[in-house]
């Protein structure tokens, strides 16, 4: 039993993961070297261990028993969200919860308690292939990107909805009702921007202006246009291999670098072929992903891989995309690669969950094929 588990073990996704945090380790490694400061690569190193522990021990655990307790995980991690506002506020945000020797961010376990939660509810109904029957999806999704926005985290709570499109278009609901209500949504962006915070708003300004960063303040056009610059500075190859001093450490100031900037980092480091050579591995363990759930018969781990492949994809575009001036800054880091103990702990949980899903095959078929 213990030879055929590991037969089915996808060898290609962990390869994947391992590379990728070792190029985040990379890229964090040359954010110590540039800035001079703090030790952030041993923290670093300590999290991705701590991280393959918990992916190891999610392997080990039969997904399937999550299902019956998917609800009161999804409750547990609503009371986690409301806690956080009991907690003074941190830089205007209160998004952490202080654990002794680490912050935990209870927004990250959302994601996945919610894929979960969802999962079971999509698993056997059929009522949504109507447009009342998305109501109840649509509350299950409003509640913690409500929750979610009041910390303020506008980046992470827009996840949660390719998320539920993704899952409904899986369990079969209507193209015509999805495309609709994404007709709605796009009416409805107006009533968005009132609610945003000038900060936010000032990100998405700067997005299309694109000016010069002598002439703007920090935290407006400035994080983007240190973080093209940093990418410019990598060239094809990079400084590593070029063998590039750094004459003017000034122009090497990104804010957020090992975090949010992550794929800057690298980008400097390893030039553009090192930028291209990570997004085929993202690329190469988001298909494998969507395989595993094309092959999965049994419906929740079905759901629960097309969801947890969406979240972290979603996640990726929007990382890269903010990057390199496509899309406007969130604070949304990377997968596998951004500095961060919860961020990297939720990841690895959640790709432990979809090599699990691999695993262990389910032996439930769907009552009747999808219908479009």
């Amino acid at each position: 039993m213990i030879h055929t588990g590991i037969r089915r073990i996808p060898w290609s996704i962990l390869c994947c993961i391992l590379i990728l945090m070792g190029c985040g380790l990379a890229g964090i490694a040359r954010g110590d070297e540039l800035v001079g400061q703090g030790n952030y690569f041993q923290k670093q190193c300590i999290w991705i261990l701590i991280s393959l522990t918990a992916l190891c021990g999610t392997i080990l655990f039969p997904y399937r028993n999550l299902r019956g307790i998917s609800y009161p995980l999804f409750l547990g991690t609503l009371l986690f969200l409301i806690a956080v506002f009991f907690i003074p506020a941190v830089n205007g945000s209160r998004r952490w919860i202080p654990l002794g020797f680490f912050k935990f961010q209870p927004s990250e376990l959302a994601k996945i308690t919610y894929i979960l939660a969802l999962a079971h509810y999509l698993m056997y109904r059929k009522n949504y292939r109507r447009i009342p029957g998305l109501i109840v999806p649509f509350i299950l999704t409003c509640v913690p990107v409500f929750l979610i926005l009041r910390e303020p985290d506008l980046g992470t709570s827009l996840l949660f909805f390719p998320i539920l499109f993704a899952m409904l278009f899986s369990a079969g609901a209507r193209p015509r009702h999805l495309v609709t209500i994404v007709i709605l949504g796009i009416c409805t962006l107006p009533l968005l921007w009132l609610q945003m915070n000038p900060e936010q708003k000032s990100r998405i300004v700067a997005l299309f202006t694109q000016q010069d960063g002598g002439e703007l303040p920090k935290g407006d056009g400035y994080h983007l246009y240190q973080s093209k610059q940093m990418l410019a500075l990598g060239g094809v190859w990079g400084s590593e291999i070029a063998g590039m001093p750094v004459d003017d450490p000034a122009a090497y100031h990104l804010p957020a670098g090992r975090t949010d900037f992550i794929f800057c980092l690298v980008g400097e480091r390893f030039g553009m072929m090192g930028c291209l050579f990570t997004v085929l591995v993202f690329a190469a363990l988001y298909i494998r992903g969507l395989q595993i759930a094309t092959a999965t018969r049994e419906p929740f781990g079905r759901l629960v891989a097309v969801g947890i492949v969406t979240l972290l994809a979603s996640q990726t575009i929007i990382n890269t995309g903010m990057t390199v001036g496509l899309m406007p800054i969130t604070g949304m880091t990377l997968p596998l690669m951004s500095y961060g103990g919860t961020s990297m702990l939720s990841t690895c949980l959640a790709l432990g969950l979809l090599i699990n899903i691999c695993m262990h095959p389910g032996y439930e078929m769907n009552a009747e094929p999808f219908r479009f």
